[in-house]
């Protein structure tokens, strides 16, 4: 009685269930359309053949059979058609609810971990970490100052004293004398000096006027 006057309770709808429903009519409808499609193909041969046959009224009637089936397939293409548009819009209803659920999640733990941390104790925290990242200054610098006699060093002299040694480095180089290799003449013989070359040039005159007589 009560169902009647205040209708029955709404049930809760799953998604997924309503989306692979929608799968199946939608596997159905593709099904009859490929049928509906094979129909067309054989009115056609038949009509062609009772045409060969010269069966004008045979064939029109094909044609007609034809027709209907074609008006099957546009009516099943428009259900498939809006059965793709409601999942597309089941899929992104899904999404927006999913979303929303994530980003409520997120709110919540954010505002209970808010609650755990109190902003004195943040500002506590902040202000040891500051006094210890200080006090680590301080003992770094001391480790970093010189100890004993070497504090006592003045760093320009020992600059200067540098300067001079490289200095003196460096006029060593310039007046070092610089290595000559041999120059080695083919066939093992030595390099000819002046009074050589003059030497040289009476033999091979003396040559030349012994082979003219």
């Amino acid at each position: 009685m009560f169902s009647k006057m205040f209708g029955k309770p709404a049930q809760e709808v799953n998604p997924l269930a309503s989306l692979e429903k929608l799968n199946e009519t939608l596997d159905m409808l593709e099904k009859k359309e490929k049928v509906f499609l094979k129909k067309v193909d054989a009115e056609v041969e038949k009509a062609k053949a009772f045409t060969r046959a010269k069966n004008k009224r045979a064939a029109i009637q094909c044609l007609k059979r034809k027709k209907l089936y074609e008006q099957q397939i546009e009516q099943l293409g428009n259900s498939q058609l809006r059965i793709h548009d409601q999942m597309i819009m089941i899929e992104g209803a899904k999404a927006t609810t999913e979303t929303v659920d994530a980003l409520r999640t997120g709110a919540a733990a954010m505002k209970a971990m808010q609650k755990a941390t109190n902003i004195d104790d943040v500002d506590k925290t902040m202000d040891e970490i500051n006094e210890q990242t200080e006090n680590m200054k301080l003992i770094q610098e001391a480790l970093a100052s010189p100890l004993g006699s070497v504090a006592d060093f003045d760093d320009e002299e020992l600059e200067a004293e540098l300067d001079e040694l490289e200095g003196a480095e460096l006029e060593e180089q310039l007046l070092r004398p610089t290595p000559h290799s041999p120059v080695r003449v083919p066939g093992g013989r030595q390099p000819l000096t002046q009074i050589d070359e003059e030497e040289e040039e009476l033999a091979q005159l003396q040559r030349e006027m012994a082979m003219a007589l």
